[in-house]
């Protein structure tokens, strides 16, 4: 694994430009869904190995593993295979279970590539989610990496941009989980993606408006409330 691992970042190195420094706010322990946008296929290599050696895991659609080469990756790394289309409860109890070990799991709320980089809207998936695992969640964004093929026509090499904000629990404040509510839920995470990025990119949620403050509580990092701790503490009183 560490010699695959290390092959794949010298590939990274030489294909694109990654901007890492805010990966140092995610933490260095315990359970954590990371919440993040989806443009193309850099990214995810990218989280994994600048990440390292906190094991991570994250959603990946079924037909990926119809490619040799990448069913070979992604089960190196652990990824979850998910139907798409459906609810995928088999996906859902292994992402649990990782959370249960302590591991941190990626959501792509918008549940596919977007290729240009214009968010769009995110789907309930994310809401359900954290609905059953209660664990805090940590918007990532990325940009500037999407004309990679246009980069590597001017022998450039594209520069992807990481954003790392505020860590949030989700709060539900007792309301029935329908799915007008977990729409809701989704759209507040992904207005917390959406205002780590250049507005351009904002896409669908520049005409989205959603109280976030109604069903987002964020963890103030600036009293020593920690990450695991805040999750622990949350645990405790369900």
């Amino acid at each position: 694994m560490w010699l695959v691992n290390s092959v794949i970042r010298l590939i990274l190195f030489f294909i694109v430009k990654v901007d890492k420094s805010e990966l140092k706010k995610v933490p260095d322990h315990g359970p954590l869904i990371l919440a993040v946008n989806h443009v193309n296929f850099l990214e995810i290599p990218a989280l994994i190995i600048h990440l390292l050696p906190r094991p991570i895991t994250g959603f990946v659609k079924k037909e990926t593993w119809d490619n040799p080469l990448m069913a070979f990756l992604f089960n190196l790394w652990g990824g979850i295979p998910i139907e798409r289309d459906s609810a995928d409860f088999k996906a859902l109890h292994e992402a649990k279970n990782a959370l249960g070990e302590g591991k941190i799991v990626a959501v792509a709320p918008e549940g596919t590539r977007t290729g240009d980089g214009h968010l769009v809207r995110g789907k309930p998936g994310i809401a359900i989610i954290a609905s059953q695992c209660q664990v805090p969640i940590l918007p990532i964004a990325y940009y500037g990496h999407e004309d990679y093929k246009l980069s590597y026509r001017k022998l450039k090499r594209p520069h992807m941009h990481i954003k790392v904000g505020t860590p949030f629990l989700v709060n539900f404040n007792g309301q029935h989980k329908d799915k007008q509510v977990l729409q809701a839920v989704s759209d507040a995470i992904m207005l917390e993606i959406a205002a780590l990025m250049p507005e351009q990119y904002h896409g669908a949620y520049a005409q989205v408006s959603v109280d976030k403050d109604k069903y987002l509580r964020y963890l103030d990092q600036s009293t020593g409330e920690h990450i695991p701790e805040a999750f622990l503490k949350q645990f405790s009183q369900t």
